[in-house]
């Protein structure tokens, strides 16, 4: 076999590279700095923003440039400035992680029976005419011992190549990881992307993937909402087929769609349009977003929130965060949502919040 020595001397500088860029980030944790690593979907490029101090900047009017992280509700939208910090970067090749399947935890019943009512009043509310749909979640918390973030961050990264993959800190915030499926929107110029992404099913690895009305009909929604939402402030709107793809172990119907902008609208404008969508809060969604601040009984903070690339090179990337857990102390706290229609089954619901927390357990070494 004819080995080619340019290959290998590429990979052993990339991997190098990729070494030097997660001691640098953790020696930004070590010394209270904040930083982001992340990983674009479909892409075996490492970025990293390494800030030069621990102020907490805010995005004021979305002209700035840096990485941005934002909560659910809107309140709070901070950023890594681009001019502020120390950017590297360097491709790295995949590889397979070994992940030791364990036995199935046991989960709390009084966890289990609070998101089924959850749900059920959230079926309650549709029945009523309040909205179409909601989407409701569930926070759970698992002890940790002697976790590695950045570490955690390099297992991500190969698991999930599909995914938006990230690691995210700063000392006024604390730390968060994520590998979300779901692009809010990519913006150069005045030409935009963005995608429709709901329903969910486990992959059972047939080739013939079928979905089940309520899941067709709960990607729908958000498809119209964000179509419609968007012929207000942009023209050319072209819209693809439905269909499938995989993040994970998980399955979701997805639609892409583009266009451009309207000369006088901003990207601030635009953001404020799309989120947060109908795929992480509901239809209508202001109704659906008041039914949520009011009845999950626990403070999303940037969870189905949404983060990435501001202004940087000429273009926004900006990404939902979903798939994501908070590390506070010694403690994970992973987050799942799941789309709620007229058709909802609780007990289904329960299943997909199990199914969709495997993503974050398979870095945190436990039962998936």
């Amino acid at each position: 076999m004819q080995i080619n020595y340019n290959d290998f001397a590429k990979e052993k500088k990339q991997n190098g590279i990729m070494k030097i860029i997660l001691e640098k980030a953790k020696q930004q944790l070590a010394q209270s700095l904040p930083f982001i690593l992340y990983k674009k979907s479909n892409n075996n490029q490492i970025i990293g923003l390494l800030q030069k101090n621990d102020t907490l900047y805010s995005v004021s009017d979305f002209t700035e440039k840096g990485f941005v992280f934002a909560s659910f509700d809107g309140s709070k939208t901070f950023i890594i400035p681009e001019n502020e910090s120390e950017i590297i970067s360097t491709h790295f090749q995949e590889k397979e992680i070994a992940i030791l399947e364990k036995e199935t935890e046991f989960l709390s019943e009084i966890a289990k029976s609070n998101f089924k009512n959850l749900v059920q009043k959230g079926i309650q509310a549709i029945e009523n005419n309040e909205f179409k749909k909601v989407v409701l979640s569930r926070k759970e918390s698992q002890d940790l011992v002697d976790f590695d973030s950045i570490e955690a961050f390099e297992k991500l990264v190969h698991l999930y190549p599909t995914t938006f993959v990230y690691c995210f800190y700063h000392p006024k915030i604390g730390t968060w990881l994520g590998a979300t499926p779901e692009q809010l929107l990519k913006a150069q110029n005045n030409e935009f992307h963005t995608m429709a992404l709901a329903g969910t099913q486990k992959d059972s690895g047939l080739e013939e993937v079928i979905w089940p009305q309520k899941e067709q009909e709960e990607q729908q929604f958000v498809t119209d909402y964000i179509v419609e939402k968007l012929k207000n402030v942009a023209s050319d709107v072209l819209v693809s087929k439905p269909y499938t793809v995989k993040a994970g172990s998980i399955l979701h119907i997805k639609t892409d769609i583009s266009g451009s902008l309207n000369s006088n609208e901003g990207l601030q404008e635009v953001i404020q349009l799309l989120h947060p969508t109908p795929a992480v809060c509901g239809f209508p969604k202001e109704k659906s977003k008041q039914f949520i601040l009011e009845n999950e009984h626990y403070n999303r903070n940037f969870y189905t929130g949404f983060l990435g690339e501001l202004n940087m090179k000429n273009q926004s990337d900006l990404f939902v965060n979903l798939r994501c857990m908070e590390i506070s102390g010694h403690q994970a706290h992973l987050f799942m949502g799941c789309g709620i229609t007229k058709d909802s089954l609780p007990e289904k619901e329960w299943e997909e919040s199990i199914n969709k927390s495997a993503t974050m357990k398979k870095v945190l070494d436990l039962s998936y």
